[in-house]
C-alpha cells in the first residue's frame, strides 16, 4: 500500500474545495479593489502601490557602475551595463518590478508549496508535485552539473530581485498579496538561484511528449480493440507532410551527415515493433471488432484506474498549456536568396496556454561595450525568474524553439509488495523520502514519496491508483497480480542536465558552429532549434535528451518487473538531425516529424504532430518563391495569421453534396457553398463547418471512447464495459458520463484526428460511421448518413449558441479569447473576473491552422491556446525587426501595460522593435538609472 498519509479525494471534491477557496480570495480581491468595507485605504491607493518606479534612480546592492533601463511605451525594458553579473542583477530587479507576483506564484507550483499560498484546495496538487521532485531535481543541477559561470549569473539575478524585495511589505509587491494577506500570514521568501532553474522543470513538463497519448491508449482498450486503436493513432503521413529535414543519415562514424543520402529501408528503429505491449502481447485488448455496440476485447483493457493517473495530470497547473497533440509552435526561417532583403528572415510564434500576463517577457540586455569580459548585446523574449533570453538574437544571430515532442517518458507497471518492488524475479527496496506539506490556515501535511529504479512511483498520489493495473494488457509472462501493479515514471527531466548552461551560451553565440556547440547541451525539454546569422547562413539542431530503449516503442507502459525493458542510454549528440543551408533555400518546424523514421535509425517518437501547419507553412513559402518571387517580413507576417482550415478541404466536398431535405439545416449548408475554407472572426461558414466538424467526431467517435477520456459533462447511455451479447434486461444500457478536463478530452479534432478521418471519408460503409441513433434520429450505417446527423445537430447548436438567423452568426462569437489573472480570476463572481480579468476577443484561426487558435472539439470552442507571442527577425537590419507579445509587459493589472499589446496581436498586428542603442534611445519613454 502507498505510504502517503493524506489519501487525496477524489477530483471532484478536490475541486469543489478549490472553488470554494478561489471564491473567498476573489471576494477579498472584490473588497480591496473596490474598497468595500475597508474605507479608502483598500482603494486606489492600494492597486497602485505595486507600481514600478522606471524614471530617476535608484540605489542597488553591489552594482559596479550605474546600470540604464529604457522602457518604451509598451513597457519593454532596455537593459544596458558595463559588467555580465550587473546586467543579470539588473534583470533580476526589473523583472521582479513588474512580474513578482508570477514569479512566486511559479516557485511554489515548482516546488509543490501551492498549499502555502492557496490553503488546503492545492494539498493533493502539491503531494504529486513533491512525488515528481522538480525543486530537488534543480538543486542538484545548480550543485553539481551547472558550470560556475552560471551559477554566477544566477546569484546575481536572484540578488536583483532580492534587492527589489528589500524593505517592502507584500501589498506593495503585487496587489494579489494584499488580498493573500488578508486570508493568512503570508511572507514572501528571498529568491535563490534555484528558483530560477526549477522553471525549466515546468517548461519541460508540459512540453514531455507523449505521456498522455500512452496513458490513452491504454484506457481505450476497455471498449476499442486493436485494430480500432491503431486506426486512432494513424502513422505519421510522410507523403503528404514533408519532415524538417529531408535527407540525411547516420554514418558509419556514428554522425549525423545531413548531405547523405539514406534510402528507405536503411535505418532500424530501435525497439520491438511498433505497438507492442508489455509481456509482447503486441497490442492492448483483443483484436476483435467493437464497432458501436462496444463490445470489449478478451483482456478487458487496462484498468479503469489508469483514468485516475489522468485526473492527477489535469491537477497538475499547466503553466505553458494543454499537454497533447495541440500544444506546439510555428517557425520558420528563409534564406537570403528568397528574400526581398538579400538576408535571412526568421520567424517564431509558440503556440501556449493564454495567461495573464503572458508567460513571456520582451527585454533586451546589453553590454554597454561588448569585449572578453562582458560578450552580451542580446535582445528577445525572456521568462519571468529566470536571467538570459530564451528566443530573440544578439548583434550576428537569430534563433527560434518549438517543441520537437520527443518521447522522453516512459509508465512502468511496477509489481510492488511491502518491502519493495519486483525486478528479474527479485525483491528491490523502494527508495523513499518524507515530506511536510504546509498548508495556510491548516495543519501540516506529511507523505511519503517512494521510488523505483524506473522513476516515482506516481500511482501512490491517489488512493484509487494503489490497485492500478488489475487488468493491465500483458501477457502471460506477467507475475501474479495480486492487488495490482504500481505505476512509475521515468522522465529525462528527473536527471540533473545543463539546459541552463545552454541559454548563455546561445545568447552568445556568433555562428553556426558555437550555436550548435551551445544547444548540445540543451537536454530538457527537446526543442526545434532554428539559426539564422548575419553572413547568410541558416541551419537547423534538433537538441536534447532522447532515450534509447531496449525494447518498445514507447507508446503503452512497460513491464518493470522485467530488465530487459529498461532504457540503455541517450541518443548521442551527435546522431541527432541537422542541415545547414539545404538547397530549398528556407526551413520550416512545426512539430511535425524531424526526419523518416523509415531512414533514421534512432526512435525519437511514435506520436509526432501530424504536420497540417508545417506544410501549410512550407505551401505558402513555395508558392511565394515560385518563378523568382521574393518573401518580405510582411510576408513572413501575413503567412503566420494564415487561417486556412486543411479539414474543410476533405470535408467540405462531401458536406455539400449531401441532399438536406430540412429547410432549416439546408438554410445552414448553403454557408458552405463557395467558402475558401479560411477561418476570419466574421465567417458564418467557418462557425458552422467548425461546429460539423465537431459533430462528425463526437457522433463516429467520442460517443466510442472509454469515459475516462470523454469531457466531464458529457453523458451517453452505453452498455457496460465489462458485458457480452445483446443488450437485453440482464445487459441493459447505463447512462456513463464523462471525467476528462474538457481541454484534454478525446477527440480533440487536432491534425491526428485529420489522419483518422482522411482515409475514411474514401469509405461510405466502415464501423466508425454507425451510431445506434436516439428517439429523434435514426441510426445511421453510412457516411453520408451520419455526415447528414452531424449537419442537422450542428444547425441547432449554434441556434442555441448564436441564434435562429445564421446571416448573424461568426466564428469569433463562438471562438473566444478571455484573458484570465491564473489564481484569483478563474472563478467567482462576474464583477471580479471584470476586474482581473480582459476580454473576450473574437478571434478567426483555429486547431492545426498556422494562427493556431487552438479550441479542443471535445470541450467546446473556447480558446485554450494561442500564438503566446510572435516575431518576424529581419536578420542583419535587427530594427527593421518586428515583435508583439499576447499581453504585456506589466504584470500589475490596471497598469497601462497589462494587455496593451493584446489588440495588435489579435489583429495579427506587430511592433516595431528596437535593437541598436539609436533606435532603442528614439522609442525610449521612460529612463531609470540603478547606481551602485
Amino acid at each position: 500500500m502507498p505510504s502517503n498519509t493524506t489519501a487525496p479525494p477524489g477530483k471532484k471534491t478536490a475541486k469543489k474545495k478549490g472553488r470554494r477557496a478561489r471564491l473567498l480570495l476573489l471576494v477579498l480581491v472584490l473588497a480591496l479593489v473596490a474598497g468595500i468595507g475597508f474605507g479608502g485605504y483598500w482603494g486606489v491607493s492600494t492597486v497602485r502601490a505595486s507600481f514600478p518606479q522606471t524614471t530617476g534612480e535608484i540605489r542597488l546592492d553591489n552594482l559596479s557602475a550605474d546600470v540604464e533601463v529604457k522602457r518604451d511605451a509598451n513597457g519593454v525594458p532596455q537593459v544596458y551595463a558595463d559588467s555580465e553579473t550587473d546586467l543579470f542583477r539588473a534583470q533580476g530587479y526589473v523583472q521582479a518590478q513588474d512580474r513578482f507576483y508570477e514569479m512566486d506564484v511559479r516557485r511554489h507550483v515548482t516546488a509543490g508549496r501551492l498549499s502555502e499560498m492557496f490553503g488546503e484546495s492545492q494539498v493533493d496538487t502539491d503531494a504529486f508535485l513533491r512525488t515528481l521532485g522538480w525543486r530537488r531535481v534543480a538543486q542538484e543541477e545548480y550543485d553539481k552539473v551547472l558550470s560556475p559561470e552560471t551559477k554566477k549569473y544566477l546569484q546575481a539575478y536572484a540578488d536583483g530581485v532580492n534587492a527589489y524585495l528589500k524593505d517592502r511589505a507584500p501589498k506593495d509587491v503585487s496587489v494579489e498579496y494584499a488580498a493573500l494577506a488578508l486570508t493568512d500570514d503570508y511572507t514572501i521568501e528571498p529568491w535563490s538561484p534555484v528558483d530560477s532553474v526549477a522553471w525549466l522543470k515546468a517548461m519541460a513538463w508540459d512540453l514531455r511528449g507523449n505521456m498522455q497519448d500512452e496513458i490513452d491508449r491504454s484506457l481505450m482498450t476497455s471498449r476499442l480493440s486493436t485494430k480500432q486503436i491503431k486506426q486512432l493513432y494513424p502513422e505519421y503521413p510522410y507523403a503528404l507532410h514533408q519532415p524538417i529535414v529531408d535527407k540525411g543519415t547516420v554514418g558509419d562514424d556514428g554522425k549525423f551527415d545531413p548531405k547523405g543520402e539514406a534510402t528507405e529501408g536503411d535505418g532500424t528503429t530501435t525497439g520491438d515493433t511498433p505497438g507492442t505491449g508489455p509481456g509482447g502481447t503486441g497490442s492492448t485488448g483483443s483484436s476483435s471488432s467493437t464497432g458501436s455496440s462496444g463490445s470489449t476485447g478478451s483482456t478487458g483493457g487496462v484498468s479503469s484506474q489508469l483514468g485516475a493517473l489522468s485526473e492527477v495530470l489535469d491537477t497538475v497547473p499547466a503553466l505553458l498549456g494543454p499537454n497533447g497533440n495541440g500544444i506546439g509552435s510555428n517557425s520558420w526561417v528563409v534564406s537570403g536568396r528568397l528574400t526581398t532583403s538579400g538576408k535571412p528572415l526568421l520567424a517564431n510564434d509558440p503556440h501556449l496556454a493564454p495567461q495573464l500576463p503572458s508567460l513571456w517577457y520582451q527585454m533586451g540586455l546589453h553590454c554597454r561595450s561588448v569585449s572578453a569580459t562582458c560578450r552580451y548585446d542580446v535582445a528577445g523574449y525572456t521568462f519571468s525568474g529566470m536571467p538570459g533570453v530564451i528566443i530573440g538574437h544578439n548583434d550576428k544571430i537569430a534563433w527560434g524553439l518549438t517543441n520537437l515532442g520527443a518521447d522522453v517518458t516512459d509508465l512502468y507497471l511496477e509489481k510492488i509488495g511491502p518491502d519493495g518492488y519486483l525486478v528479474d524475479g527479485k525483491v528491490k527496496p523502494f527508495v523513499s523520502r518524507e515530506e511536510t506539506i504546509k498548508v495556510a490556515g491548516g495543519a501540516d501535511r506529511k507523505i511519503t514519496v517512494r521510488s523505483t529504479g524506473h522513476g516515482p512511483l506516481v500511482s501512490d498520489r491517489s488512493s484509487e491508483l494503489e490497485t492500478v493495473g488489475q487488468k493491465a494488457p500483458v501477457g502471460n509472462a506477467a507475475p501474479d497480480r495480486g492487488t495490482g501493479y504500481g505505476v512509475s515514471l521515468q522522465w529525462t527531466a528527473l536527471q540533473p542536465g545543463r539546459s541552463m548552461d545552454a541559454i548563455f551560451a546561445i545568447d552568445r553565440a556568433k555562428d553556426f558552429t558555437t550555436f550548435r556547440a551551445a544547444a548540445k547541451n540543451f537536454e530538457v525539454p527537446s526543442q526545434n532549434l532554428i539559426y539564422a546569422d548575419t553572413d547568410g547562413n541558416i541551419g537547423y539542431q534538433s537538441p536534447g535528451k532522447i532515450p534509447q530503449r531496449t525494447k518498445g516503442d514507447g507508446t503503452l507502459p512497460a513491464p518493470g518487473w522485467d530488465s530487459s525493458w529498461k532504457w540503455k542510454g541517450y541518443v548521442p549528440f551527435e546522431k541527432l538531425p541537422y542541415e545547414e543551408n539545404p538547397a530549398r533555400g528556407y526551413i520550416v518546424t512545426a512539430n511535425q516529424a524531424v526526419i523518416d523514421d523509415k531512414t533514421y535509425p534512432d526512435l525519437l517518437t511514435k506520436d509526432w504532430g501530424y504536420g497540417s501547419r508545417s506544410q501549410r507553412i512550407n505551401d505558402l513559402i513555395e508558392s511565394k518563391t515560385k518563378d523568382g518571387g521574393k518573401i518580405s517580413p510582411d510576408d513572413m507576417r501575413t503567412m503566420q495569421t494564415d487561417n486556412r482550415s486543411e479539414i474543410a478541404t476533405l470535408l467540405n466536398p462531401l458536406l455539400l453534396k449531401i441532399d438536406v431535405s430540412d429547410p432549416y439545416v439546408r438554410e445552414a449548408q448553403k454557408l458552405l457553398e463557395g467558402w475558401d475554407y479560411t477561418q476570419e472572426p466574421d465567417s458564418a461558414a467557418a462557425a458552422y463547418f467548425n461546429a460539423v466538424w465537431r459533430n462528425v467526431l463526437k457522433l463516429a467517435f467520442g460517443n466510442k471512447l472509454p469515459k475516462e477520456l470523454r469531457a466531464e459533462g458529457d453523458c451517453i447511455n452505453v452498455r457496460p464495459a465489462e458485458a457480452t451479447g445483446p443488450v437485453d434486461e440482464q445487459n441493459k444500457l447505463v447512462r456513463e458520463c464523462g471525467e476528462r478536463d474538457p481541454d484534454s478530452a478525446q477527440p480533440d479534432g487536432g491534425d491526428r484526428w485529420y489522419e483518422v478521418v482522411r482515409p475514411l471519408l474514401k469509405q461510405e460503409k466502415n464501423e466508425w460511421w454507425t451510431t445506434p441513433g436516439n428517439r429523434l434520429d435514426p441510426p445511421t450505417e453510412t457516411r453520408d448518413q451520419l455526415l447528414a446527423r452531424a449537419m442537422k445537430d450542428a444547425r441547432w447548436e449554434l441556434t442555441a449558441k448564436l441564434g435562429k438567423d445564421v446571416s448573424t452568426w461568426s466564428w469569433g462569437r463562438l471562438h473566444q479569447l478571455t484573458l484570465k489573472n491564473q489564481t484569483l480570476g478563474t472563478a467567482g463572481p462576474g464583477v471580479v473576473q471584470k476586474l482581473l480579468n480582459r476580454g473576450p476577443w473574437n478571434l478567426g484561426g483555429g486547431e492545426a491552422a498556422v494562427d493556431a487558435t487552438g479550441w479542443n472539439a471535445a470541450g467546446g470552442y473556447e480558446v485554450i491556446w494561442v500564438p503566446s507571442m510572435r516575431m518576424v527577425v529581419n536578420v542583419g537590419d535587427w530594427d527593421r525587426s518586428r515583435w508583439v507579445n499576447l499581453t504585456g509587459a506589466s504584470g500589475h493589472a490596471f497598469h497601462s501595460n497589462y494587455t496593451d499589446q493584446t489588440d495588435a496581436w489579435a489583429k495579427g498586428e506587430l511592433y516595431d522593435w528596437a535593437y541598436g542603442k539609436a533606435a532603442v534611445d528614439a522609442a525610449a519613454k521612460d529612463t531609470l538609472v540603478l547606481k551602485p
